[in-house]
């Protein structure tokens, strides 16, 4: 009696239960759809919404939609350095820069400095990362004045590294000349690359310490200690443990120096070697100023552009496509 009595109970309450079921999943609904409501009920008055969106929409179209749109069009004409006449020749801008010489070396000086600038960034980040995550005094100090150097600007930073590498008066120039190293970024190509490598990545290290930084503080604690009781040292468990967790970030940062060496450096390029010696440090970006800005030959200038853009937008699908495949986003 005392089974079937249980049997009735449990009966009883599945009943209930799936009576419940459709005004559970009823309360659900009107939960997700006062949520979507109180949503919109922010902005009842779309007018609000983008009149609160015009100054950054006005800032978009007038310095970016609008100079892209005036490049994309100069890429397919011909004008004077005075803008007294325009001429519109078609694809001849672009088949000018295939054929041209001294727009391969860039690309060449361009491939270069942006693998070299990316390497060594993300190389001493992580170095300096691990080091910051064991420190066990003074870590607030010690990760400030990491990051300083990213408050500086570009401009500031090549002028700084210019004049300590000057053969003339520079220390760090002295240095090299007191071991024997016949230093002069003026006259060797290989010395001048070297320096907007190290100006540039002075300040992009600041940048990915403190992503890879916190990427080392989100590693599972229990997982560290797991290795560490293993056997596992500091070197051991940061190669083995900590590094494969931290791909997802290397991957976004390895995209992020991939398009700061393209578009950024700029300033550091101009205030060391201002793309010398004989073009050896005139990179793309540098190059569209060069001809933009001091040739005058606009045409010709954005069609650079154009291709610096369709550069970066390919590099960064390759970069999504294939080598995201190898990111792993769980622990």
């Amino acid at each position: 009696m005392q089974a079937a009595t249980n049997r009735g109970t449990l009966g009883a309450d599945i009943a209930h239960a799936r009576r419940a079921a459709p005004l559970d999943r009823g309360a659900a609904t009107r939960v997700r759809r006062d949520e979507r409501g109180l949503k919109r009920s922010h902005y009842e008055n779309r007018g609000l919404a983008y009149l609160l969106l015009t100054p950054q929409l006005g800032i978009l179209i007038l310095f970016f939609f609008i100079p892209a749109c005036r490049a994309l069009i100069q890429t397919f004409q011909l004008s004077d350095p005075f803008g007294g006449s325009v001429q519109w020749v078609g694809l001849d801008n672009l088949s000018a820069l295939m054929r041209s010489a001294p727009y391969w070396q860039a690309v060449r000086a361009t491939i270069v400095f942006t693998v070299g600038l990316s390497v060594f960034t993300l190389a001493v980040a992580l170095l300096l990362a691990f080091a910051a995550h064991h420190v066990l005094r003074g870590q607030g100090t010690y990760r400030t004045l990491l990051l300083v150097p990213y408050a500086i600007a570009p401009a500031i930073a090549g002028i700084v590294w210019g004049f300590l590498f000057n053969p003339a008066v520079g220390p760090l120039a002295h240095l090299l000349h007191a071991v024997g190293l016949s230093w002069d970024p003026n006259r060797y190509a290989g010395h001048a690359m070297t320096l907007i490598v190290l100006a540039s990545a002075w300040k992009q290290i600041s940048y990915d310490f403190l992503f890879l930084l916190a990427g080392l503080l989100a590693v599972p604690r229990a997982i560290i200690e797991a290795a560490a009781v293993d056997g596992a040292g500091p070197v051991r468990r940061f190669v083995s443990v900590a590094l494969p967790m931290l791909t997802p970030t290397l991957f976004f940062l390895v995209v992020v120096n991939l398009v700061y060496g393209l578009f950024e450096t700029f300033a550091v390029v101009d205030a060391t070697t201002r793309g010398g010696p004989a073009g050896a440090t005139t990179t793309l970006v540098y190059k569209v100023y060069q001809d933009g800005f001091v040739s005058l030959d606009l045409g010709s200038s954005a069609a650079q552009s154009l291709i610096l853009m369709a550069l970066a937008l390919g590099l960064t699908f390759v970069q999504f496509r294939f080598i995201e495949q190898r990111v792993r986003y769980s622990v």
